[in-house]
């Protein structure tokens, strides 16, 4: 009995002590009481830090859509198609963004995404070694497909050069150890890539592999909202992202919307807060870049585009880099911006 009464006086004093460093938030009603979500764009991590954006479109830009339906319109022969969201707000734009093209190289940040997930499931070790073999041996851009047949390469380095120079063998080599086209097919298809289909090794010069620029683009919103990947691959993906050395088509459209033109796209925009990190595509026939833009007032956008037209037509890119540069005024408010000495 003496047990309890003892307990009992313990427990007052607690509640009573809890109940003191309460009631000052009680007063405020800043516990207690449920409050309805934010607006998506006021979103905030519990450690008061900026929540990750969402492939949520909310708010059509229809300006921009229509634009870009103009700019497309002025270039007889050649097919565009364009897409992007901002994933903090859901504002996007759109044309034709559900049409499957040519692929050429920009399937090839699919392709990462697929290989970073299997790594995160635990079936891929970043170090496995990859045997070059005749089979995935490839031609055109890269460096891998010139070492002697035998030749063994760790998964880190086949999924970085992959992408920092597009290396063709590296994609193949990646492919091979996915499991081959129809398994990465069925992994596409399970994270809602429909337009996305890998029907030959690379570099695929005849256009045969396909995506949209819509998944190219959800490609790299499943990743920075975290719906997939662990957050240590989800680093390995932007830093692999960030090292592609190809800077001709949305950063320089990026650059271009702000009045601007440099041989150095990349560093010119770092002077003003916005960063891209994005992986492109050339086959001559088709040409692509998709990326993920950190905007100066920390909001991300991804954004893709993609044309199909005569061989090594110099409208094809440029066609890309005045979409982008027509996204970026509708994204940057430029009046309150001015490039860093």
């Amino acid at each position: 009995m003496g047990r309890l009464v003892v307990l009992g006086a313990g427990l007052g004093v607690l509640v009573g002590t809890g109940l003191k460093l309460l009631a000052p938030r009680l007063a405020l009603g800043t516990i207690g009481v449920p409050r309805a979500d934010p607006a998506p764009s006021a979103r905030v991590m519990p450690g008061g830090g900026m929540a990750l954006g969402r492939f949520e479109p909310r708010r059509e830009l229809t300006d921009l859509s229509q634009e870009w339906a103009k700019l497309a319109a002025a270039q007889k022969g050649l097919i565009a198609s364009g897409y992007m969201l901002v994933l903090d707000d859901g504002r996007y734009a759109q044309l034709q963004s559900d049409l499957a093209l040519p692929a050429a190289s920009s399937i090839k940040s699919p392709i990462l995404l697929v290989g970073l997930d299997t790594l995160d499931a635990g079936r891929l070790r970043w170090n496995d070694l990859l045997p070059l073999t005749k089979e995935v041996q490839a031609g055109g851009a890269g460096w891998m497909g010139n070492k002697p047949i035998g030749s063994r390469f760790p998964v880190y380095e086949a999924a970085t050069e992959m992408i920092r120079v597009s290396d063709n063998t590296a994609t193949n080599l990646m492919i091979k150890r996915l499991g081959g086209s129809v398994a990465v097919n069925e992994r596409f298809r399970a994270l809602g890539l429909s337009a996305t289909v890998i029907n030959n090794w690379l570099p695929d010069l005849n256009g045969t592999n396909t995506t949209s620029s819509h998944d190219l683009a959800r490609t790299i919103a499943l990743v920075d909202s975290g719906e997939k990947l662990s957050p240590r691959a989800r680093d390995l993906y932007r830093q692999i992202m960030a090292s592609s050395s190809t800077n001709t088509m949305i950063p320089a459209g990026l650059l271009k919307g702000l009045g601007k033109e440099s041989s150095d796209p990349d560093s010119e925009l770092l002077g003003y807060g916005i960063s891209a990190l994005n992986k492109t595509g050339d086959i001559g026939i088709a040409y692509a870049d998709s990326a993920l833009i950190e905007l100066p007032n920390g909001q991300r956008a991804v954004a893709a585009f993609m044309v199909k037209g005569p061989f090594n037509d110099p409208r094809s890119a440029e066609l890309i880099r005045a979409m982008a540069a027509a996204a970026s005024r509708r994204l940057v408010d430029t009046t309150s911006l001015a490039p860093q000495p």
